[in-house]
C-alpha cells in the first residue's frame, strides 16, 4: 500500500509544472526513527512479543501431543479391531484440525496477532501520524514522504527532515532510543505549537511494524 501510494505521488508530481513544483513545499519523516524514540513503543512491542511467543510454545506443545498419539497408533494399529482403529484414526485427524485452526486463531489474517497489534501498536502509530499531520498541517506541506524503508524515498536531504519535530511534539527527546526502562528520563514536556527543527544525525533503524498501520 505504501508502495502504491508513493509511486502515485511521484507520477503525481511528475506531471506539475516546473512553476507548481517550485511552488509547493516538502518534508520528510523517518518513522522507524520517530517510533524507536517512543519508550511506550518499544514496551508495547515488548509486549506483542511475548503474546507470540506463548502462543507458538502453545502451538508446539499440542504438536508434540499430536506425535505421541501418532506415534502410538501406528505401533498399536494392527492390534486394535477394526472399530477402535477407526475411531484412534478419527480422534487423531480431529486432534490435527484442532492444531490447523488454533495456528488460524492465533496468527492468520484477523486473528489474535493482528488483534494485539491494532491494540497495542495501532495506538501510538496514530499518535506520530497525527502529529505529522499537525506539522503538514502549521508548515503548509504540500507533502511528508515517509524515508523509512528503501522503496520509499531513494534520496532526501537533511534540511527538510522532521523526524526531531515529530518526537518533540510527542514529548521525547530526539536521538534516545526508547525502551520501558528508561521512559521517565527520556520522556519531557511537549512544547507549545510548532518546535523548531533538530537535523537528525542518528543512523535509520528498521522497524516494518509501522507499516502494519491501516
Amino acid at each position: 500500500m505504501k508502495k502504491l501510494i508513493t509511486a502515485i505521488i511521484i507520477v503525481a508530481l511528475a506531471t506539475l509544472s516546473t512553476d507548481g513544483l517550485q511552488a509547493q513545499k516538502y518534508a520528510c519523516v523517518n518513522t522507524d526513527y520517530v517510533l524507536k524514540s517512543i519508550p511506550d513503543y518499544a514496551n508495547a512491542q515488548k509486549r506483542l512479543d511475548k503474546y507470540v511467543t506463548d502462543w507458538q510454545n502453545e502451538l508446539e506443545q499440542k504438536q508434540r501431543e499430536i506425535e505421541t498419539l501418532r506415534t502410538t497408533y501406528e505401533q498399536e494399529s494392527y492390534l486394535l479391531p477394526d472399530n477402535l482403529r477407526q475411531r484412534r484414526k478419527e480422534d487423531l485427524a480431529a486432534k490435527e484440525q484442532e492444531l490447523i485452526e488454533l495456528q488460524r486463531q492465533r496468527f492468520g489474517v484477523g486473528g489474535d496477532l493482528d488483534k494485539k497489534r491494532a491494540e497495542l501498536l495501532k495506538p501510538i502509530q496514530d499518535r506520530v501520524y497525527s502529529t505529522i499531520e499537525r506539522i503538514a498541517h502549521e508548515k503548509n506541506y504540500a507533502f511528508v514522504f515517509d524515508r523509512a524503508g528503501s522503496a520509499t524515498v531513494l534520496f532526501a536531504s537533511e534540511k527538510y527532515d522532521i523526524s526531531n519535530q515529530v518526537i518533540e511534539l510527542l514529548g521525547y527527546r530526539p536521538g534516545q532510543t526508547g525502551n520501558a526502562e528508561s521512559s521517565s528520563e527520556t520522556k519531557k514536556p511537549s512544547p507549545k505549537g510548532g518546535s523548531d527543527i533538530h537535523r537528525r544525525q542518528t543512523p535509520k533503524p528498521d522497524n516494518p511494524e509501522m507499516k502494519i498501520r491501516k
